[in-house]
């Protein structure tokens, strides 16, 4: 990168990458603003930062510190659409204009990249790594694609080259990396309409993998199959409780709030008696990812990886619960999760049967893009059907147009739970209101769903006032 440039320009800043990426320069001390289009909790945090953020699309909007092109960069989301105005002036202007993927590459020169790659489960296995990295390495920096918990962050500063980072295949960004060591979580048919077809999404991974450098390390969840031609880099294997992987889980105990105990499995060792600090046997496969890869970059204290999983709070938005108090018998348990495509929505929902399976399960959905529910109607109903009641909200559009024919309805049609329907965001609330106590509620979607989980936890607490 240019050194004489020290002042960078976000437009979409409010987005949960860009806005670590944000947080990381304004760190360092340079100047930072930028362009959102709606505020949000992400934005307010930056703003009282100091940085500079507005929510009008208007070149006129651009900060004058922000103007000169030998002095700005200018990085985007590719979310923001083309046509875009403050895009299109820093274009027309000469400026340096760098999607966020590429300076987030650019940032892992020199260090030792961690990357997690997956269409699901990413977030939360990138977030354990950071973690595990701090507490059982004593080092790390992360850029996370959520709300860590433990650092109440999606920025991690710390000492050492280790730096975690989550690697999208949305609009082939992970194709920017070049770690020295990778996890891959899952690759399911998804972005169909940036990729066209699955095996094009599948070639994507690929690539991805083979971008590891020399002497690296692969991470592959087992029965994950990929047309990997590298030879030059360690190949592993890990699975939840598949002992044939080299990294899984034995010895699993739940107790009543979903909490698993269980032994670790290494190639080399096996550290037993780890309590995972967040419930769900999704996050114990999590976990196990987690574990591989920071034992890939050079293994630490077995004290230290079992206090590091103890301690792990989760990730805000994954399996996030609001409101589990084992305390009120006969209370609602209220969880909240980003759970977005079918694949994400099946494993949350089975995690949470098996948590819970003697509550009746509610989930409100709200279905993410209109190509998505289009290519995956069925498929989310399938999901969907593994709870008791579904109220479905219509589509949050995101960065796409309506398409005709295409919305909710085409998976409400599917869902074989006899008790569904339809709801609007107004009527949320209400119907909330009228459930009755003693079951497990979900909210989930990647939209603006999470808008309501705070009202909808008070007015599950206030319920629960009333049982017990």
């Amino acid at each position: 990168m240019n050194g004489t440039k020290n002042s960078i320009y976000f437009v979409g800043i409010g987005g949960i990458g860009m806005s670590a990426l944000a947080r990381y320069f304004n760190h360092l001390g340079w100047r930072v603003a930028g362009y959102d289009r709606t505020p949000s909790p992400l934005t307010a945090a930056l703003e009282a930062e100091g940085i500079a953020v507005h929510y009008e699309d208007s070149v006129d909007r651009i900060p004058a510190d922000f103007r000169n092109r030998s002095e700005t960069r200018v990085i985007y989301t590719p979310a923001v659409p083309a046509d875009h105005a403050e895009l299109c002036w820093f274009r027309t202007q000469g400026f340096e204009v760098l999607k966020r993927s590429q300076m987030l590459g650019l940032l892992g020169e020199g260090r030792r990249v961690m990357a997690v790659a997956g269409t699901h489960g990413k977030t939360t296995t990138t977030t354990m790594v950071a973690h595990f990295n701090a507490v059982a390495a004593g080092e790390g920096s992360a850029f996370l694609g959520g709300i860590s918990k433990n650092f109440d962050s999606n920025l991690v500063l710390g000492a050492g080259l280790r730096m975690a980072v989550e690697a999208d295949e949305f609009d082939r960004s992970f194709l920017q990396l070049h770690p020295q060591a990778a996890v891959i979580t899952s690759v399911d048919p998804d972005h169909l309409d940036i990729y066209g077809t699955y095996e094009a999404v599948r070639e994507a991974f690929a690539q991805f993998a083979g971008q590891i450098t020399p002497g690296g390390t692969l991470i592959l969840k087992k029965g994950i199959e990929l047309p990997l031609e590298q030879a030059d880099i360690r190949r592993y294997t890990y699975h939840v409780t598949d002992s044939e992987a080299d990294f899984h889980a034995e010895n699993l105990r739940v107790d009543g709030g979903g909490y698993y105990t269980f032994d670790l499995v290494f190639p080399d060792r096996r550290i037993e008696r780890c309590r995972l600090g967040i419930p769900g046997l999704v996050n114990v496969e999590n976990c196990v990812a987690a574990a591989a890869l920071v034992w890939s970059e050079g293994f630490v204290l077995d004290e230290r990886m079992r206090e590091a999983i103890a301690t792990f709070r989760g990730v805000q938005r994954r399996f996030d619960f609001w409101v589990n108090d084992p305390s009120v018998a006969g209370g609602t348990i209220y969880m909240d999760d980003y759970a977005h495509h079918p694949a994400e929505l099946r494993a949350m929902l089975s995690s949470v049967r098996k948590m819970f399976p003697e509550r009746e399960l509610t989930v409100i959905f709200q279905p993410h893009l209109y190509t998505r529910t289009r290519d995956f109607a069925p498929e989310f109903a399938e999901a969907l059907s593994l709870a008791d009641r579904v109220w479905l909200l219509p589509i949050y559009p995101a960065r796409e147009l309506p398409i005709p024919g295409v919305a909710s309805e085409m998976i409400l049609d599917g869902i074989t739970t006899p008790r569904k329907r339809l709801i609007s965001k107004e009527q949320l609330l209400e119907e909330v209101a009228a459930l009755a106590t003693g079951g497990v509620l979900v909210t989930a979607g990647a939209g603006d769903i999470d808008r309501f989980c705070a009202p909808v936890a008070a007015l599950v607490q206030r319920k629960n006032g009333g049982v017990g």
